[in-house]
């Protein structure tokens, strides 16, 4: 198992992201929003610097986080084509980073989940692309695959083994379709997870510093060791001292007002994380 951030969970500079990074210790950066510029307007400039960066301090790529499939379900073909372009686009510029995947979501729902009929638009956006790196679909707080079982429910609709999971119990929670995603939710998929996003809810009502909140992470994180995981767990705090994430900020996490506070309240996370990942390997070690 691996430890990630998201860098602009720290900070919109990249070579602050990489010496912090690689000073607590992780192993990896994951890719969003940098330099005040969403992901899916880096330029390749950009892209090719933060990849020198993060070379530069030892440190890998995590991923590449753009919001492909973050808008409501397509319906015309400009809206089918739109959502193509734009994941292209993602897969181009994370194998300039050279990301071992590109993140992707199942679309914004309008009510209850409909993971099925997500996929079959997705699966019609996906029809004859060839994409230079894998996908990980999230179970995203607002789209139409919320938990794990979802998300399940959509991989089977799509019928595509080598889309994976981005498993993220914090929206689980958060969305209110399930409080308590571990270890059921869990169950259901982890021979699918590829990767997975912490962070610590306080119910439907915001994000707190991990090990403050609703999930049991060092339980967790000693489950999918048990289970063999040897991906990235990727620190997406979402908390902030003094102040919460607006509705907005959460469905587009990118630029310097997001990151407004992120510092701090990540370094303390990240030293949480770093130590139950110690104390893992220490227990290991004496087993």
């Amino acid at each position: 198992m691996k430890l990630a951030v998201i860098g602009d969970e720290l900070a919109q500079d990249c070579r602050v992201v990489a010496e912090t990074t690689a000073e607590l210790g992780f192993d990896a950066v994951e890719i969003r929003s940098m330099e005040g510029t969403p992901p899916h307007l880096l330029t390749d400039d950009q892209l090719v610097r933060a990849r020198a960066i993060l070379d530069e301090h030892g440190l890998a790529n995590a991923g590449f986080a753009p919001p492909a499939f973050k808008v409501a379900l397509p319906e015309t073909d400009d809206d089918l084509r739109a959502a193509a372009n734009l994941l292209v686009d993602g897969c181009r510029r994370a194998a300039l980073l050279g990301a071992p995947h590109v993140r992707i979501f199942s679309f914004y729902r309008d009510g209850d989940p409909d993971p099925v009929r997500a996929a079959r638009v997705a699966a019609r956006v996906l029809d004859g692309l060839r994409l230079p790196v894998p996908l990980v679909v999230e179970n995203g707080t607002r789209t139409n695959t919320p938990t794990l079982r979802h998300v399940m429910t959509f991989l089977e609709a799509l019928g595509r083994d080598d889309v994976g999971v981005l498993w993220d119990p914090g929206n689980s929670v958060f969305s209110g379709w399930d409080p308590v995603p571990f270890p059921g939710d869990y169950e259901v998929g982890r021979e699918r997870i590829r990767h997975v996003h912490v962070k610590d809810p306080d119910g439907t009502r915001g994000y707190v510093r991990l090990g403050d909140g609703d999930l049991d992470w060092p339980v967790m994180l000693r489950r999918l060791a048990d289970d063999g995981y040897t991906g990235f767990v990727s620190l997406e705090t979402h908390w902030r001292q003094g102040r919460q994430l607006t509705a907005a900020e959460r469905d587009d996490p990118w630029g310097e007002e997001f990151s407004r506070g992120a510092y701090v309240a990540s370094v303390a996370c990240m030293r949480r994380l770093r130590g139950w990942l110690d104390d893992l390997a220490t227990a290991g070690a004496g087993s």
